[in-house]
């Protein structure tokens, strides 16, 4: 039985921040309601939901959507050209392909994430892609992480899950899989290290760990 490697998508294979940062200011002086927001008020919420993140920048509930639109439309026109690939991360990607089989795990919107990995030809590495829409709860929830398992038609044994937040690893804390934390996104060691799992420095170091770990 092959072993099965689950990503999460920023931080942990892309560097999308640009992208991120500038939609949202673009949504915020859209819409004129919050003034003084920082890069770090954001970058430190990335891996929630956009709804959580306006709400957490002190945007009112009733205008959420809103905001969540025009970010939206804008990120969509923008993502591609703002978005890299983070260092060794496609190397990652095809090692991890010749000994397991490979789903992305995101809160991102999946229509646009499938776009961008498309955009950087490694969409054909994946089986399934779970994105914002396909779930009703959203990490650390281990919904996202049991719907990518019933569409590969597998159980949690031999899986694991590959992210930079404390997200990503409560999610497969939750859903009673294994988990490796990098450190090339947005939570540090100190973070990472609430839960009880590996945290090596990149996607390269975590694939080539699950590959030295035998099939249980």
């Amino acid at each position: 039985m092959k072993k099965i490697i689950l990503f999460d998508l920023d931080g942990t294979l892309i560097d999308s921040t640009e992208a991120i940062l500038e939609s949202f200011y673009h949504s915020l002086n859209t819409h004129k309601e919050v003034t003084d927001v920082s890069d770090s008020m954001i970058t430190s919420q990335i891996g929630h939901t956009l709804e959580t993140m306006f709400l957490g920048l002190g945007v009112r509930e009733e205008r959420v959507a809103e905001h969540v639109a025009t970010y939206k439309l804008y990120y969509r026109e923008i993502a591609c050209q703002k978005t890299l690939m983070l260092p060794n991360a496609i190397e990652a990607i095809e090692e991890a392909s010749e000994f397991a089989r490979l789903g992305i795990v995101t809160t991102k919107t999946g229509v646009y994430s499938r776009e961008l990995m498309e955009y950087f030809g490694i969409m054909k590495y994946f089986e399934v892609l779970i994105g914002f829409e396909d779930v009703t709860h959203k990490k650390p929830h281990p919904e996202p992480i049991l719907t990518a398992l019933e569409k590969m038609k597998s159980n949690t044994q031999n899986v694991w899950m590959i992210g930079d937040t404390r997200l990503d690893l409560e999610c497969s804390h939750h859903a009673g899989i294994d988990a490796i934390g990098v450190l090339s996104g947005y939570d540090n060691f100190e973070q990472l290290s609430t839960f009880d799992f590996i945290i090596q420095r990149d996607v390269l170091e975590a694939v080539r760990t699950i590959a030295k770990e035998r099939i249980k």
